[in-house]
């Protein structure tokens, strides 16, 4: 029996130690994703017109900058899940009183922080598909923003978020940007052009890089906007501004997005986005 039970002892200790030895290399693997960011490109800024500079502070609501970075840019815990992370969406009145330009923009466009350290949680895939002049435009309005609150704590990513990390069920920013930069939707003309370049910096976050779907959270997928074919215009613009949709049904996410976003969009914005996707729609379903 002593026998028995010390070579139960000297299995249960291996396990333990394996166990151990596993934890380790997953925190040490996703602790070296945490801090690559692979190669960096220059960023190119135009002068903004002044047109551009005035919406500044509305294209914060359309992009969706104030519903993560909460008012007045002053930062809001964004994901707290046990175990898999928590995670601050970032005070940028703080970062933008000591970040450049160039910092700033690469943070926007390639999910890189101010630190050089990858972001975990930031749409970068679609604002990449800014214009260089949307984006010092949006830099501006960042800036003008009076500064106030406190710096906001970096992400904790547990030990369930560095396995996802480690075996490609989670990415970080930067590794998301360039499956978008290769899969863009549907050209479609000049004459859709505005509507598509608001499809691919705005709607594919949650529809994917081409508008083809998208997985927004586990278990909960944004269809393909070929669905906007079956709306009419009233109907998308009131899916729009409200987020209900034709039937009335309640939807969990772009509820939410409608109200506190893209009902900041003009009626022009809202006309050139409906056509685009008709067409789109048509070119794909027929």
């Amino acid at each position: 029996m002593a026998k028995l039970l010390r070579w139960t002892g000297y299995v249960v200790g291996a396990l333990v130690l394996l166990l151990l030895i596993a934890t380790a290399a997953v925190w040490l693997f996703a602790g070296q994703k945490l801090s690559a960011h692979g190669t960096l490109k220059p960023e190119h800024l135009a002068v903004p017109t002044a047109a551009q500079l005035a919406d500044g502070p509305r294209q914060l609501h359309v992009l969706r900058c104030l519903g993560c970075h909460d008012k007045g840019l002053r930062g809001d815990l964004f994901f707290d899940e046990s175990n898999v992370a928590r995670i601050y969406a970032p005070n940028l009145t703080a970062v933008a009183a000591h970040a450049t330009d160039e910092q700033l923009a690469r943070a926007i466009r390639q999910g890189v922080g101010t630190d050089g350290r990858p972001l975990v949680i930031m749409p970068s895939a679609t604002f990449g598909r800014l214009d260089d002049d949307e984006v010092a435009a949006l830099i501006a309005a960042v800036r003008a923003e009076p500064r106030g609150g406190q710096a906001t704590p970096p992400p904790q990513v547990g030990i369930l978020g560095r396995v996802g990390l480690m075996t490609g069920k989670f990415h970080t920013t930067p590794e998301q940007v360039p499956e978008y930069t290769n899969k863009l939707p549907l050209d479609l003309g000049a004459q859709y052009s505005h509507g598509r370049h608001m499809a691919a910096s705005n709607c594919a976050e949650c529809h994917g890089p081409d508008l083809s779907g998208g997985e927004v959270e586990p278990g909960l997928n944004a269809p393909d906007l070929t669905i906007a074919g079956a709306y009419d215009r009233a109907a998308f613009k009131t899916l729009i501004r409200t987020g209900v949709p034709a039937g009335g049904r309640k939807l969990k996410v772009m509820g939410d997005v409608a109200r506190e976003n893209l009902s900041f969009m003009t009626d022009a914005e809202i006309d050139e986005l409906y056509a685009y996707l008709q067409a789109r729609a048509q070119k794909l379903t027929h």
